[in-house]
């Protein structure tokens, strides 16, 4: 399924609605076009002026039916026989589109932590490798795959405050 600009209007939130979300909150950040970029090898390709840190974002769900979203450094290798303790859950497995629809709103492609707009109820438990939050500038598309933004650590951190998501930090 087309997680593009193309279809923002079919989303709980549109690209524009997190923008404001973060202008009215005083979060800055820079704006970046693009193709539509589904994986990180995609992304590679399309960095222009996009200093900083690149990320994977994996939705996944455990044996428990509790839902997890891990942001690591985009070429981090990631056990996912290890992850479950360091994240706090059973078993894991990559969520299925549906319910990565059903419980963040974007469709595969975008995953990203600003679609933490979209769980008010705080079903999806945030967990963010540490590395990442010692970087200039991180990378994340902001609910669809043909834009990407750029915020601070400091920015990211700002914005969770406002959805109401306390990361788990990890080192991977």
């Amino acid at each position: 399924m087309d997680a593009s600009s193309a279809f923002k209007d079919t989303l709980p939130t549109t690209p524009e609605a997190l923008m404001a979300t973060l202008h009215e909150a005083g979060i800055t950040y820079s704006l970046h076009e693009h193709p539509p970029l589904r994986t990180v090898e995609d992304s590679k390709a399309f960095r222009g002026q996009m200093d900083g840190m690149h990320v994977k974002n994996l939705y996944l769900r455990d044996k428990k039916k509790k839902n997890h979203l891990v942001v690591a450094q985009e070429d981090r290798n990631i056990d996912l026989k290890a992850l479950p303790a360091m994240i706090g859950s059973d078993r894991l497995s990559f969520g299925s589109a549906d319910r990565l629809f059903e419980f963040l709103g974007v469709r595969p492609g975008a995953v990203s932590p600003f679609t933490l707009i979209n769980d008010p109820e705080h079903r999806v438990k945030l967990s963010i490798d540490a590395s990442l939050m010692e970087a200039d500038m991180l990378f994340f598309h902001p609910l669809v795959n043909d834009l990407t933004l750029g915020v601070t650590p400091d920015g990211l951190r700002s914005f969770l405050g406002i959805t109401g998501h306390d990361p788990r930090i990890i080192s991977l």
